[in-house]
């Protein structure tokens, strides 16, 4: 159990530091995109930033599956 909340919060905090530096880098990006997600647009975002929000957002869910699947430990 330890185990599992130790590689959930790390995967946790990977991800928000990753964001944060992600967040950081993309201030001073100059091409901007809208995406049309079919029922509106978002507001235009630069490429990178929405690229490395999927790369976050799979660090996030890869180490959140991996903690739920890990094999109990026996005491």
């Amino acid at each position: 159990m330890v185990q599992r909340l130790r590689l959930f919060l790390l995967s946790c905090g990977g991800a928000g530091l990753l964001l944060l530096v992600l967040c950081l880098g993309a201030q001073n990006l100059s091409e901007r995109r809208a995406l049309n997600l079919g029922i509106g647009k978002t507001a235009p975002l630069p490429t990178g930033f929405i690229v490395g929000v999927s790369t976050v957002l799979g660090v996030l869910s890869g180490g959140s599956l991996a903690a739920l699947l890990m094999p109990p430990q026996r005491d």
